[in-house]
Formats: C-alpha cells, sequence, structure tokens
C-alpha cells in the first residue's frame, strides 16, 4: 500500500487550501503544510491548458528547499477554470463572482489541476482535465449562492461540493475531485510510482 511505500519519505502539501489539505488525507499519509509566497501569473502566450501546470511548477521552484526534511517529497497544485478558452480566476468581488458564474450558467467547462512532485532528484508536473456542465441558472441561484456561500477563493466563483454542485451541476466527465482542487487517484499513482 502506498502508505507503506512513503514511510521513508516525508510528504509536504504546499497549500492553503482547505478542501486540497482535506483531499490528500483521504489517501491515508501522513504530511505536512508548508506556506510559502509565490506569485500567482504566467505568459501571455502560454497556451490556456497549460497554465495550471505552469504555476504549479512555479509553486515548486519558490519552495525553499532548506525547510524541507532529507526524503522529502514536496507536492504544489494549481487549479484553473476554462470556458471558451478563457481562464476564470478567484474573483475578486462579489460583482466578479455573479459575473462568472452567469458566464458558466447553461454551458460546459474545463476544469484543469495542475500537479508538481518535487524531491531532491526529481521534478514531475502533470495535470487532469474535468468537463463540468452547468444547467442555466436564474439570477437568483446566482445571487443566493455568492451571498450565502461567498466563494471569492475559488476558482470560477464555484465549489462543486457546495450548495451550487448540487442544485446547478448536471453532469461531469472526469475526476470529481480534480474539480475540488486535488485529483487525488492520478496523484496516488504518481506517488506510488515515486516511491518505488
Amino acid at each position: 500500500m502506498l502508505w507503506n511505500k512513503l514511510k521513508n519519505h516525508k510528504i509536504y502539501l504546499a497549500s492553503q487550501s482547505p478542501r486540497r489539505k482535506e483531499l490528500l488525507k483521504g489517501l491515508n499519509i501522513d504530511f505536512e503544510i508548508i506556506v510559502f509566497d509565490c506569485e500567482e501569473r504566467y505568459p501571455p502566450n502560454i497556451p490556456y491548458y497549460k497554465i495550471a501546470e505552469y504555476i504549479s511548477e512555479q509553486k515548486a521552484s519558490a519552495c525553499p528547499k532548506e525547510n524541507l526534511a532529507d526524503n522529502f517529497i514536496l507536492i504544489t497544485a494549481d487549479t484553473t477554470v476554462c470556458i471558451d478558452n478563457d481562464i476564470l480566476g478567484k474573483p475578486k468581488d462579489e460583482t466578479k463572482a455573479i459575473e462568472m458564474l452567469r458566464q458558466l450558467s447553461g454551458k460546459k467547462h474545463e476544469v484543469i489541476t495542475g500537479v508538481s512532485l518535487l524531491t531532491k532528484s526529481l521534478r514531475k508536473t502533470f495535470s487532469v482535465k474535468t468537463d463540468v456542465y452547468f444547467k442555466s441558472l436564474s439570477e437568483k441561484e446566482i445571487e443566493f449562492y455568492v451571498k450565502n456561500y461567498w466563494p471569492l477563493d475559488k476558482a470560477g466563483a464555484y465549489g462543486i461540493q457546495e450548495w451550487i454542485g448540487f442544485a446547478g451541476i448536471t453532469r461531469i466527465d472526469g475526476s470529481y475531485f480534480n474539480v475540488m482542487g486535488l485529483p487525488v487517484q492520478r496523484l496516488y499513482e504518481e506517488l506510488s510510482m515515486l516511491a518505488q
């Protein structure tokens, strides 16, 4: 099992996201949270489907290695919400959140999470894509969600695990957990290969 393979490793998750922490806990492995500053910027000419991987790699590069124990594995991640080749980041206020949800209403969009695994001798980056389909949301539904769930810390202004996911998402193609922010099944496979 994975936790036996990893018993000689120290796992660090570089994320302040409570959702990523919760998801990684679900794999039943011991890890610590490490927090450091990293600007989440990307070049203007990068393809939209590569942005999450790029930012995840930037986060891995920004981690102070002296803070990591020997035999460390650092996990960094970034999630993007993409519609019509447009990236929807975290909304800066309620008005922007409402605008984003109007844009997603009645359409399919892509959620892409890039993940980087870093050790002293190796760096591996991958991404997972999930297609998410929203029903046509009414203005009252959008306003109710934004006022009651305050999704300003979420890319695309929504959390699939919240009310809007129950009431508004008609279908997904791909990993549900990827939409929450961490493709844990793929991460499990990559960590298993890394720990061999």
